[in-house]
């Protein structure tokens, strides 16, 4: 089963989403150097090795373990006409039991955004989170004037669901978070699943 995981692969019209592997390092860093200020307004601070070679081989080693573990979905995002990195999608702190829920996070390089591409993406996790993890719940958060970001679940199905005081330290300050969530028998209205 865990040789199986270490290949999940989704694919769209136009996206492979993947693990992350050591080769893909220098495509990574370069298009998170060149993203660093569209991104950074709506992450946490980066650690001054963000972008090195070591940081990122611990990224690795953390999505391995973390598929293997069931803890986790990080996948990166790729083009699949020219297989460039897009970003990244993962699925995070997935809760089993009676709450079968995890939370979606997600980036994208500045050249990509806008095109879509994310949208896709996070159709595809959804869809496998549903179908294959039998999640019942996919929760997403932003900060309120993201509204690139709450444009995108909200096309993705997302319901808006009210607000997170002090959620996350962004930018090294702790940020109220818009919440937003995704059922997998939505009766709250139209949603799309894949």
């Amino acid at each position: 089963m865990l040789a199986r995981k270490r290949h999940l692969r989704l694919e769209t019209e136009r996206l492979t989403l993947r693990l992350p592997r050591h080769a893909d390092y220098r495509s990574w860093a370069a298009l998170r150097d060149a993203s660093h200020a569209f991104l950074t307004p709506w992450e946490p601070t980066w650690a001054p090795d963000h972008l090195s070679r070591k940081s990122f081989t611990g990224r690795v080693y953390w999505s391995q373990r973390a598929l293997g573990q069931g803890s986790a979905v990080p996948l990166f995002i790729f083009r699949r006409a020219d297989e460039v990195l897009l970003g990244a999608i993962t699925l995070d702190n997935i809760r089993r039991g009676p709450a079968q829920a995890a939370t979606l996070g997600y980036w994208i390089g500045e050249v990509h955004a806008r095109q879509g591409y994310m949208r896709e993406a996070i159709g595809a996790v959804v869809h496998y989170a549903f179908r294959e993890l039998d999640l019942s719940r996919v929760e997403a958060a932003c900060l309120p004037e993201n509204a690139a970001s709450r444009g995108v679940l909200e096309k993705a199905g997302f319901k808006y669901e009210g607000v997170a005081q002090s959620y996350l330290q962004i930018a090294g300050r702790w940020r109220n978070h818009v919440l937003y969530a995704h059922l997998r028998h939505d009766r709250r209205g139209r949603t799309e699943i894949g």
